[in-house]
């Protein structure tokens, strides 16, 4: 058994961790209620307005759309969006897993490259000959350092621009989709091209009026759809972010918490011990010396 000295020790080095690990646990719930309430707002919105491109989309025919073309898939860019800092669980993992993993499989036989937004994800595949750093992108821990939608859209406008040029013909978006601050599911979302809604039969469609014509509306309407895709993206991973940190330090201060109870009983066992023998060795000298 360990001496006093050294489970007391950990015990004081346990307590100093238990105060970080709860105080980042209350920065990240906070952060949370604010990339929470921003993701929960966009939503309704994004989607709303992908329910009217889809609507008008699905009476047009987008093949002639410069966003729509489909090309033979030699060339692909992923977007892999991951945090700037750590002790966020399986967070950052499960991206440069699934990043990995279509690597490796559905885009094997493609020039792939990876465009790395946030220093984690850029961290693995720094020195990979797959990482795509141009000018104009700016550093990857730069877009969550402050999370605008003009950022966003930069960022998107050049990844138009890319597919335009024809330098990729696919563009994927992978990141961690917030369900609730307990749960984050990977998204491997197409950017670009961009999907043809087909709408079923019997499906309810909605009558609009369009001034100045439908496909005119499109025609603006997709370029936009794509900026707020993938604004939507990363507030989503941003507020998965701030969950999975402040899951990871709940957990973190239960253990630690459970491991100096642990560690306080041994060490109150061990005093009683110490304690035990002194008495012993007091009453053994004591009889020692009256014999």
């Amino acid at each position: 058994m360990a001496n006093l000295k050294e489970i007391k020790n950990r015990i004081t080095s346990i307590g100093s961790t238990m105060q970080i690990t709860s105080a980042m646990k209350m920065v990240s719930a906070a952060k949370l209620n604010r990339a929470q309430d921003a993701i929960t707002k966009m939503r309704p919105y994004a989607e709303k307005l992908q329910d009217i491109l889809g609507n008008l989309s699905a009476t047009l025919d987008l093949s002639e759309n410069a966003y729509a073309e489909e090309r033979e898939m030699k060339n692909v860019l992923i977007v892999a969006v991951t945090s700037n800092r750590g002790l966020c669980g399986a967070f950052n993992n499960n991206i440069i897993k699934k990043v990995n993993a279509l690597l490796a499989g559905e885009f094997a036989a493609c020039n792939t490259k990876v465009l790395a937004v946030g220093k984690k994800v850029n961290d693995a595949f720094k020195r990979s000959e797959m990482n795509y750093r141009p000018e104009g992108v700016g550093e990857a821990d730069e877009m969550f350092n402050d999370l605008t939608f003009e950022r966003s859209s930069d960022l998107a406008q050049f990844l138009m621009d890319r597919f335009m040029d024809g330098e990729f013909d696919k563009i994927v978006v992978v990141y961690n989709k917030f369900v609730n601050a307990a749960m984050q599911t990977v998204e491997n979302e197409q950017f670009l091209p961009i999907i043809p809604t087909v709408q079923e039969d019997d499906a309810a469609s909605t009558e609009y009026m369009f001034e100045p014509s439908k496909a005119g509306i499109v025609e603006s309407l997709i370029p936009k759809s794509l900026k707020i895709q993938l604004f939507k993206a990363l507030l989503d991973s941003n507020a998965s972010e701030h969950g999975a940190r402040m899951t990871a330090m709940h957990k973190a201060t239960d253990n630690a918490s459970e491991l100096k109870k642990d560690l306080t009983l041994s060490y109150n066992k061990a005093r009683q011990a110490a304690i035990t023998n002194e008495i012993l060795e007091i009453v053994g000298g004591a009889e020692a010396l009256n014999g």
